[in-house]
């Protein structure tokens, strides 16, 4: 599913409009009517009892859309009250006509501190202020009126807020807040499509859950812009009937020193379970013993420098490598990785300690990142180790927006290392050098906050590698696996453990019909 930002769509309605498809105000009504029908499709008892809504305008079509929603609740026999912030004088011509209309039902009260006082009286409240149109923070009144809703929500039978497309102050392309305060919906009705900003950052906190209501833009016309996706679990997962071991692959997991050597094996777990044909660890010398009772259906080897790396890699039948986890941030793992991504197209997941040793000389590590079948896999830590000033883009105070995302983030940094760059997180982003990117969100109904354990990003990594092991190009095999990854945690539940994530697997196939 594609997830667009601000201007892409308003690009499809542009386009829609000029080719006659239809008319702004058409698409007008249809976003109103959608958010009515979301509302009583979240909350049916609204439908049998008509209760009090207070609609809140802004200046632009985003007010209009709330103009829609008024009349259309008010048809429906709930008491309305409307305000609006700026002039009606002032209103887009879409936004007028339909502040015409309701005006021939109803009042439209200018936004003043009564506002501020009704919305605790009211069973909905409708934030049609500014959606996705908000560059800059919310005026000081409006901010009120957010900070009394909030207010309203704790107390007991609050109202319930609807925000129309985004909750006003809320960036729907990064899902930063704008200045200091946004709206914080119950529910969030968009049209067409997700916007970015709904799964990123605080968006999920902000918006409550998101409905997206289908206002009849074209699925080709919104293809063609390549958008963001949000990932799933890809396709060529299954096996055939005629496949052996040989044909999926063959993956390597380098693993520390004495007592180092649980993150490779779990790594070489999540490799072997998602269906590389064959996984090895290469272990030091002194730590061969210590794996080889923790290890058998996974193969053991010695390797104890960059030396005996590459002739291991010698043997074009390893086709992927795994390293980082566990493995140290020294000299030797610069050497590792080194060996690792010299020559051959065989897939390099570089994860953790292989990240940090780079630390320092980021640019010696994309020297050597440019190629088709690499995948870096940091969190927001180690990303900021490798493209310090690219984290201080994100993590500077969003003043205006469209603010700096996740997913810009993501593509800026795979552009600069030349491969596939993943940022772990609960908004998980996978971003490749030529500009695609896709977030796997853990928010919404896929939220596992769980997984936010010790040992789960050494699992990913090496569920990266298994796919890459199986011929996997290096986005789809990091986005199946955070996908899978994701899913894995979800099936469990509570009380996971990195051991419980490779475990799930099977079941998670099965149900998909692999």
């Amino acid at each position: 599913m594609e997830v667009l930002t601000a201007a892409e769509m308003r690009a499809i309605e542009r386009a829609a409009i000029e080719s006659g498809a239809v008319s702004g105000l058409e698409l007008m009504e249809r976003a109103g009517r959608g958010v009515v029908s979301a509302v009583m499709d979240w909350r049916p008892e609204l439908a049998k009892a008509p209760g009090r809504a207070i609609v809140l305008c802004g200046p632009g079509n985003n007010g209009g859309d709330g103009f829609v929603v008024a009349r259309l609740l008010k048809e429906r026999g709930w008491e309305v009250e409307v305000f609006l912030y700026g002039e009606e004088a002032k209103l887009p011509p879409d936004a007028a006509e339909n502040s015409w209309r309701w005006k021939a039902i109803g009042d439209v009260e200018a936004l003043s501190q009564a506002a501020e006082t009704q919305v605790s009286k009211a069973d909905l409240v409708i934030d049609a202020f500014f959606g996705i149109g908000l560059g800059r923070s919310l005026p000081p009144e409006i901010a009120s009126i957010a900070r009394a809703v909030v207010q309203s929500a704790l107390a007991a039978g609050g109202s319930c807020l609807v925000a129309v497309d985004v909750p006003s102050g809320l960036c729907a392309d990064s899902g930063r807040v704008i200045g200091e305060s946004a709206f914080q919906a119950d529910l969030t009705v968009t049209f067409a499509r997700e916007k970015i900003g709904h799964r990123l950052g605080l968006g999920p906190a902000h918006c409550g859950r998101v409905a997206v209501a289908d206002i009849g833009l074209g699925d080709a016309d919104i293809r063609a812009l390549a958008p963001a996706v949000l990932a799933g679990p890809g396709h060529g997962l299954g096996k055939g009937a005629v496949d052996h071991k040989y044909s999926h692959g063959h993956a390597l997991v380098l693993a520390g020193g004495v007592g180092k050597g649980g993150a490779a094996r779990l790594a070489a777990r999540g490799a072997l379970r998602i269906g590389a044909g064959l996984v090895t660890v290469g272990a030091p010398p002194a730590a061969l013993i210590e794996n080889a009772a923790r290890l058998d259906a996974i193969m053991l080897r010695r390797i104890g420098d960059a030396a005996a790396l590459a002739e291991a890699l010698e043997d074009r039948r390893i086709n992927a490598v795994v390293l980082g986890p566990g493995l140290g941030a020294g000299e030797g793992t610069q050497a590792h990785a080194t060996a690792a991504l010299s020559g051959g197209e065989r897939g390099v997941v570089l994860d953790a300690d292989a990240l940090t040793a780079f630390a320092g000389e980021p640019e010696a590590l994309f020297a050597l990142t440019r190629r088709t079948r690499t995948v870096l896999t940091p969190h927001m830590g180690e990303f900021g180790r490798l493209f310090p000033d690219i984290r201080e883009r994100l993590e500077a105070p969003a003043t205006r927006g469209p603010a700096f995302s996740k997913v810009d983030a993501a593509r800026e940094a795979a552009s600069r290392a030349g491969c596939v760059v993943l940022i772990k997180g609960p908004d998980t982003v996978v971003a490749g050098p030529k500009g695609r990117a896709s977030i796997v969100s853990a928010a919404y109904e896929r939220a596992c906050p769980w997984l936010a354990t010790a040992g789960a990003g050494d699992v990913l990594a090496g569920m990266i590698g298994g796919l890459l092991a199986r011929g996997f190009e290096a986005m789809q095999a990091a986005e199946s696996a955070a996908w899978l990854h994701q899913e894995a945690a979800r099936d469990f539940g509570p009380g996971l453990i990195a051991e419980d994530i490779p475990e799930q697997l099977p079941a998670i196939f099965r149900r998909l019909g692999l």
